[in-house]
Order: C-alpha cells, then sequence, then structure tokens
C-alpha cells in the first residue's frame, strides 16, 4: 500500500487569443496574478529534514558556547596565576606542628623569608619581609635554631625569631651507635660551646651519675633529636642526655646501677651488630656466649665492632694480630665477656632487646648482605663458616673498600 498522495489531474485551457484572457476575465484596474499552487498535505506538514538540520544547528552553538566559556574560565585563571591572584598572601595565627629553623650568619630578612617560605613556616616571603620591617623596630635577627610551626602568619613568624631569646634554641641531632667523640662534635656545631668542654666533663663521669666503673660517658649520650635553650651550658646539656639514658634502662626494668651499665654496654654491641628487626636474637646470641656452660666461643664474643673501637677506627677489616691483641681492653676476640664499656650510644629499641633477649639456640651471626642487612644465625661453626662464605661471595661482587 503507497502512502504517496494521487496527484492533482491535469486540467485543460481554454484557448485565448494574445490579450484576449485579460480582457475577458480582470476587472478594469485591476492586475493579474498566477494563482498559487493548492497546498499538498505533505507541503503542510514540517520537513523532518528540517527538523534534523534545526536541532544540529542547536547542538552546535551549545557546543561553541560551552567551548568560549571554557576558554574564557581558563584564560581568566591564567591571568589570575600570572598575576598572583590565587596565591595565599599570609596565613593566619601561631601555625600548627614543629619545626627547627636555623639562621645562619649573614642571614638577612630576604634570604630568610625565602628558607620560610621554602619550608611552609610562612605563605610568602613578601609578607614576612613586609611584616619584618613593620615590627622589627630597627632589631635584627640572631643566627641560631628556633623552635617555629608550620603555617604561621607572618606576624607570629617575625615575633618568634625576634623574641629576644624566647623559643631560639639550639637544635642538635643524634643519630644512634655514635661514639662519644663524635657526639661532641654535633654539639660543638650546634651550640658553639667549645669541644674542650664536653672533653673535660667526660673526664669525670661519675658527676652525672655513672658508676665507678665508668671509664667515660660512652653510651650514656642518648640518641634523638634535642632543641637546647640556647642559654644552657655544657654541663646541663650532657645532665639532659644522661637522663634519658638512665630514663629508658629503669623503662626497661633495670634499676642497678652495675647491671644498667651490662646492659648499655650490651646494647651498644646489639645496635652496632645488627639491624632493627635482629635486636632480640642478636642481644639472645650473645646472651648465650657469656653463659657459663658456653662451650662453643667459651665466654668469647669475638665481635669487630668492639674491637675497631678499642682502636679508635670503624672498619670490618681486622689483622689476625688486631684479634689476638690482648692488650686492647674493647678485643672480644681475646677477651671473654663484655669489654669494658660501651662502645656507642644505643637507641632505646636496643636497650629493649639487651634487656630481654630472644631464647635462641645460636651462637653466631653474620650479616650476608650490607645492602639489605639480611643477618643469618647459627648454632654451629661449621653452618657459621657457609654463612661467611656467602658474605664473602656478596662483597665479591661490590667495589672495592665496601666490606672494608
Amino acid at each position: 500500500m503507497s502512502h504517496r498522495y494521487p496527484e492533482y489531474p491535469a486540467m485543460a485551457e481554454p484557448e485565448y487569443e494574445p490579450g484576449q484572457r485579460q480582457a475577458e476575465e480582470l476587472p478594469v484596474g485591476q492586475f493579474f496574478t498566477e494563482p498559487a499552487e493548492a497546498p499538498t498535505r505533505r507541503s503542510q506538514r514540517p520537513s523532518r529534514e528540517k527538523q534534523r538540520r534545526r536541532r544540529r544547528r542547536t547542538i552546535v552553538m551549545v557546543v561553541v558556547l560551552a567551548l568560549f566559556a571554557g576558554v574564557v574560565f581558563g584564560l581568566t585563571m591564567f591571568l589570575r596565576d600570572l598575576l598572583g591572584m590565587n596565591e595565599i598572601k599570609d596565613y593566619e595565627g601561631a601555625g600548627n606542628g614543629s619545626v627547627a629553623f636555623t639562621v645562619a650568619e649573614g642571614d638577612g630578612p630576604l634570604l630568610i623569608g625565602g628558607k620560610l617560605e621554602a619550608e611552609d613556616i610562612v605563605a610568602t616571603s613578601k609578607e614576612f619581609v613586609n611584616a619584618f620591617t613593620a615590627q622589627s623596630d630597627g632589631r635584627e635577627i640572631q643566627p641560631g635554631t628556633y623552635e617555629m610551626k608550620y603555617q604561621m602568619s607572618s606576624s607570629a613568624a617575625v615575633d618568634a625569631l625576634l623574641g629576644d631569646g624566647s623559643g631560639q634554641v639550639h637544635y642538635a641531632a643524634v643519630a644512634r651507635d655514635l661514639r662519644q667523640g663524635e657526639v661532641f662534635e654535633i654539639l660543638n656545631t650546634s651550640t658553639r660551646i667549645p669541644l674542650s668542654e664536653f672533653q673535660a666533663l667526660a673526664a669525670n663521669p661519675q658527676q652525672f651519675g655513672l658508676p665507678e666503673q665508668a671509664v667515660s660517658l660512652e653510651g650514656y649520650l642518648h640518641p634523638g633529636e634535642y632543641r637546647f635553650d640556647v642559654e644552657m651550658t655544657a654541663e646541663e646539656i650532657v645532665k639532659e642526655m644522661t637522663a634519658n639514658t638512665f630514663a629508658q634502662l629503669e623503662e626497661a626494668g633495670i634499676t642497678d646501677p652495675a647491671e644498667q651499665y651490662r646492659i648499655l654496654t650490651k646494647a651498644s654491641i646489639v645496635q652496632a651488630e645488627a639491624g632493627e628487626a635482629d635486636y632480640a636474637t642478636v642481644a639472645g646470641s650473645i646472651e648465650n656466649r657469656l653463659g657459663p656452660n658456653n662451650t662453643e666461643t667459651n665466654g668469647l664474643i669475638q665481635s669487630d665492632a668492639t674491637v675497631t673501637y678499642g682502636l679508635d677506627r670503624k672498619s670490618y677489616d681486622l689483622t689476625p694480630e688486631e684479634k689476638a691483641d690482648k692488650s686492647n681492653p674493647y678485643n672480644t676476640y681475646a677477651n671473654p665477656g663484655l669489654p669494658v664499656g660501651p662502645i656507642g650510644s644505643p637507641s632505646r629499641e636496643a636497650i629493649d632487646a639487651a634487656a630481654n633477649p630472644a631464647d635462641v639456640p645460636y651462637f653466631y651471626w653474620v650479616t650476608v648482605n650490607l645492602d639489605s642487612g639480611e643477618t643469618k644465625f647459627s648454632s654451629t661453626l661449621a653452618e657459621h663458616a657457609k654463612y661467611v662464605q656467602e658474605y664473602q661471595d656478596w662483597c665479591g661482587t661490590q667495589k672495592p673498600g665496601r666490606c672494608g
């Protein structure tokens, strides 16, 4: 069935002589016009094609307007960034957290402001300099380390740095396993207190509560991050560090002075010989070596770290003569039992391990990979020899001096 409409039938037109039609059909004074074609039902309906075109034009216009709006927004944000309109010009309030900020000798407000901004203590160096100019009243920021906060207002930061000593500290980061001399060098650099003052205090360790057998402050200068008040003396600084060590020993349940010294000495060996994951196992192995029934090593700890401490160097490379030298009071290859004292500053974790060693059957341990810290334990010398060979094989793949 067709949906097409039938065409109108053609009509025969009468024949006229030229000019006759106008004369006969039109009144005088009227013009002739051709009659419009009769509209069909199809022509009365809007064309679907026109509708589709109209929709396409609408969609295109919407897309163009959206793209235009995006370009305008992007350009606006670009100009805001370019002109600094999006930047936080200043923080509000006293800030949060805690950070040690160091002002070096010769640092001026502009350089200090840049450092403060880099550490997110202030929002912008420019606002800090403006605040300093308004508040300093001719004063200068003195070199030193200051206890600051993150995201301080520029005004609060200026107050902290111009506080006439309030808030100013000497910052010292003392790592675990450092020897006494290394700790003193850090304290000297941080506080500018002469090295000789710390060394003089170490000559009389008993004034800080150390037992009579203590030959120095070695082992009692507790590691950690310190912020010493700028007015503190060398004696006050050492007192604070040794107090932290005593507090840690007591927290581990060790209160007797002689036992504290023994635990601290053992903890310093654990610290030097093992990674943190193996502290308790190494402590248990050392305890086995110190046992009265030890026939495997006959009371010898055989620690390279103790021998090299007595030789005043840090190395794993020892000659047979150095291992046999009984005159070295820290030589645990030649002398049974613990050395005469600690060989470094043990951490809280090492002290806990020494006070609470793991119950293990081992006497030997060796770190077979210095990069990963993998340590292997054994109960017999024969098994230990295999692991030592594994370590030597690993060293053979390393650059010269890596295992020295």
